[in-house]
């Protein structure tokens, strides 16, 4: 959750639900793709940004504004002037840790709830650690997980369609629970299997090996999987390492590369450079 004090909300913007559609099956976490028309056109979001949404909830010294920060998931549009920006919600809730009673995500259970037509409050846009390289023989690895897909399928389709002669290899490495919640990557919504074709594109699954059971996603294995070309990627000075997730993807990638690179100390060092470049970028939510 960002809180209200890090951003400046002063601006604030009236946006109208155009769709809302659920992306996951009825026995799955609800994901939702929420596209928002905002009725500004000075407006402005591109896909190495965030906007945030304003929504009103009741805490305990009564009404309070709650602000959460959303990556842009698809190419922004423009339609009869005004932008169109499309988000990736999942229906979140959780458990006080003192009285254990459940509660719903404010943000989350907000947008889900909303119809066609309604009118919400964004703010923004926001500035994502995510960047396009200038250099268009850098390599990116990308790694999500869950509705971390958002930035990277907006970043991928940018590179494709947007920026020419791409020549540097990227790899997605994407975790899910199971097969059909592999966002965009399925065969329902298979909107990042149109770049299957594209050279230097490849994506990686990673799967929870009983999804029913909760056992964990499987990302070092996916990532174990291709040590080879992962080493030499890792090897070059201009590789990137981009990490959209739950916090628990740190400890994940952290063995997974020590193991990649043969010791903890390899990758501890090797991870110092790519921050000390700004070739290493997270989201964690």
């Amino acid at each position: 959750m960002a809180h209200l004090s890090d951003f400046d909300i002063e601006k604030r913007y009236k946006a109208v639900v155009k769709n809302t559609v659920r992306l996951t099956p009825p026995d799955t976490d609800e994901v939702r793709e929420i596209v928002l028309e905002v009725k500004d056109p000075e407006f402005e979001c591109e896909v190495d940004q965030s906007f945030g949404v304003l929504s009103k909830a009741t805490g305990e010294f009564g009404n309070e504004l709650h602000h959460r920060l959303y990556s842009v998931a698809d190419l922004p549009k423009h339609v009869k002037g005004n932008p169109q920006v499309t988000m990736l919600v999942k229906r979140c809730s959780y458990v006080d840790e003192f009285s254990g009673e459940e509660y719903e995500g404010i943000s989350s259970n907000y947008l889900c709830n909303r119809k066609k037509g309604d009118e919400i409050t964004v703010t923004g846009p926001f500035q994502l650690p995510f960047r396009v390289p200038e250099d268009k023989t850098a390599n990116l690895i990308l790694i999500g997980m869950g509705t971390g897909i958002a930035p990277f399928r907006a970043f991928i389709k940018h590179i494709y369609k947007n920026v020419k002669d791409w020549k540097g290899k990227i790899r997605l490495f994407y975790g899910a629970r199971s097969g059909l919640e592999l966002l965009y990557l399925n065969d329902k919504d298979g909107d990042l299997t149109n770049y299957y074709d594209e050279e230097t594109f490849k994506a990686f699954h990673a799967l929870s090996p009983r999804p029913s059971w909760a056992d964990p996603i499987e990302l070092e294995k996916a990532l174990e999987g291709q040590t080879k070309e992962l080493k030499e990627l890792l090897s070059m000075s201009n590789t990137y390492i981009y990490v959209a997730g739950y916090e628990n993807i740190l400890n994940k990638l952290n063995k997974a590369f020590s193991k990649i690179l043969g010791s903890e100390e390899a990758w501890r060092l090797r991870k110092a450079e790519l921050i000390a470049g700004r070739k290493w970028a997270e989201i964690i939510f």
